[in-house]
């Protein structure tokens, strides 16, 4: 078996912390490791370092090396310039194809929050199993606790195996990022799943989909799979993916293959897409309020901060999030930071490329 972890990406909710040098999967938000260090150590024990691959920007490829020392050189893919995740892995897939035409290929994103390790392998293995057993496009489905609308869903269809007491379903229908009444009427309804954004499948298959779907960016591969290995590989990366068209794996394979599907996740999953999902994560004082770094409160709740470098004091206040870095302060409402990367859209506009 091996990995891909996609490690593209700004991180653009997460300013003033993430930065364009710095992005999110690079920081340890969540503890003393990074979030790509704990993303590879947590399928340390079932994958070998020699079958984990990282695709990633050439402007973070040397921080990726510097913090993941034990994987070798050459597992870390260097895309030119982000193109989504259909070009992403199928990169990747070429390079594992080379290295085993058959192996089962599991896709993680970089940055996601998985306290419950031990069940996520168990959740892994079981869709690689089935996997193996034939040309199946799996994905891993969360059940929704709270009517989320940052969110993919899934519409959960009917069984077509067990493995080790699990079911494996049938996806029915993707659905896009709903709002607030449809995403409360998907947990209501309870045949929903969160769309976690992990994928398993063998090599041949998602390559044999992405011909049949997506056969432009096939014919790019293809040019990048002869390159593999020689002088010009680097150049032909390049020429290829400003040919290319952008586009999400879910959209452009997952969505149109039919037969997709879905191994149950139950480990405590969340993507951490903002502040706000941070502080749901984060343990909290007996006001709810989550704090790295000095903090004191009065009559204030709810709230995360993040200061490890000067004192942050509420007075009165609830619900906000307070992030100071060595060059910026943001402030703002706790279910409102989806919104900061509006700020990041606004930095730009402005041309204050010091603060990005």
């Amino acid at each position: 078996m091996y990995a891909v972890i996609m490690a593209g990406g700004r991180g653009t909710r997460f300013w003033p912390k993430s930065r364009e040098k710095m992005p999110k999967h690079l920081l340890d938000i969540f503890g003393k490791k990074t979030i790509i260090q704990e993303t590879v150590e947590r399928i340390g024990p079932m994958i070998p370092a020699k079958n984990i691959l990282i695709v990633t920007g050439a402007s973070h490829s040397d921080e990726v090396m510097r913090q993941l020392p034990h994987l070798p050189e050459e597992n870390i893919i260097i895309e030119p310039v982000g193109r989504n995740t259909a070009p992403c892995i199928g990169l990747a897939a070429m390079y594992i194809k080379k290295m085993n035409p058959e192996a089962v290929m599991v896709v993680l994103p970089s940055d996601h929050y998985i306290p419950d390790e031990e069940a996520f392998r168990r959740t892994l293995a079981i869709a690689a199993e089935i996997a193996q057993r034939g040309n199946y496009l799996l994905t891993i489905g969360i059940k929704p606790t709270s009517p989320e609308t940052g969110y993919g869903y899934m519409e959960q269809g009917e069984p077509v195996a067990v493995i080790r007491g699990e079911e494996i379903l049938q996806v029915r229908s993707f659905r896009e990022k709903p709002g607030l009444e449809q995403a409360k009427s998907f947990l209501q309804d309870g045949g929903f799943s969160w769309n976690s954004g992990m994928f398993i499948w063998k090599v041949s298959t998602i390559l044999h989909e992405i011909n049949r779907l997506l056969p432009n960016l096939y014919k790019g591969l293809l040019k990048i799979e002869d390159a593999i290995g020689t002088d010009s590989e680097k150049d032909v990366i390049g020429e290829v993916y400003q040919e290319i068209d952008p586009i999400s794996i879910d959209y452009g394979v997952m969505e149109k293959a039919g037969g997709t599907l879905l191994v149950k996740g139950d480990f405590g999953w969340s993507d951490v897409g903002s502040w706000n999902a941070l502080w749901k994560v984060w343990d909290k004082d007996e006001n709810g309020n989550a704090a790295r770094g000095r903090f004191i409160g009065v009559d204030s709740s709810n709230s995360l901060v993040y200061s490890p470098d000067k004192l942050v004091a509420l007075v009165g206040v609830e619900d906000l999030v307070v992030v100071e870095t060595a060059d910026s302060i943001l402030v703002c409402k706790r279910t409102g930071s989806q919104d900061v990367k509006k700020l990041v859209d606004m930095l730009e506009e402005k041309n204050m490329k010091e603060y990005l």
